[in-house]
């Protein structure tokens, strides 16, 4: 009799299910068993697939960066650099929030059956930010920011918004400088740091509120992340459409 073959639908299943799990459920419930039954295969899938719970915490970090990748890839360019640039932030944030046990295994707070980031885990990631450096690049040429290094503007304002988050996530912020007031105050100032008008800034910040959608917890459509590690991404990272996010 021949070996049955192996299920290729497999590894996928199981990473969706572990960070399913990790969101509705927390870090205790991942286990082995869990996850073989919530993927519908056995226990040994996770180390002849992943060479162990290690293996697919990694998967998972890939799979998260994915997610943002692909929300952020839900972002089209309009007339407003500015609110465009705005509204990246509010999809970083969100995201986060949706999947805060994913978020804090991608960035190395949380560490889950004895995994730990590597060098190249901590950069496997950066293809994410290729449309923010793009759209930060656009808001210089219209004028709005001042011009300079395109790649070191969107790293403070990575680093910014990361910051915030992270401490939103922790439960620091508190009233009378909640969450919401603190990042809806944070998003403009980014912006006038960078150059542009505080009037302008405000007016864009507040438009991409309009656009915004807050994202859902859960897979998504993940796109090719074969460029990882470096800021390049795949061609579709940011359409030049004049339409806003769908």
């Amino acid at each position: 009799m021949s070996p049955r073959r192996a299920d290729p639908r497999t590894p996928s299943a199981l990473v969706h299910a572990a960070a399913r799990v990790l969101a509705s459920e927390g870090p205790s419930a991942l286990t082995t068993r869990r996850l073989a039954r919530e993927a519908g295969c056995s226990t040994m899938a996770v180390y002849t697939n992943f060479d162990g719970m290690t293996g697919l915490v990694r998967a998972m970090v890939h799979e998260g960066f994915a997610r943002l990748y692909a929300r952020f890839s839900r972002v089209r360019a309009t007339a407003d650099p500015v609110a465009d640039l705005a509204l990246y932030g509010r999809i970083y944030r969100a995201s986060a929030v949706a999947d805060p046990h994913l978020y804090s295994v991608m960035f190395g707070s949380s560490s889950l059956a004895g995994f730990s980031l590597s060098d190249d885990d901590r950069q496997h990631g950066r293809y994410t930010m290729a449309g923010v450096v793009a759209c930060t690049e656009r808001c210089m040429r219209a004028g709005r920011f001042d011009d300079g290094d395109p790649f070191l503007v969107a790293h403070h304002m990575w680093t910014t918004v990361h910051g915030v988050t992270s401490l939103e996530l922790g439960s620091y912020l508190v009233e009378p400088y909640g969450a919401d007031d603190c990042f809806e105050s944070l998003l403009p100032a980014l912006m006038v740091g960078a150059g542009d008008v505080r009037e302008r800034a405000v007016d864009s910040v507040e438009l991409s509120r309009s656009r915004f959608q807050r994202p859902a917890p859960g897979p998504l459509s993940s796109p090719s992340t074969k460029n990882r590690g470096s800021l390049s991404a795949p061609a579709t990272a940011v359409s030049t459409l004049p339409t806003t996010m769908e």
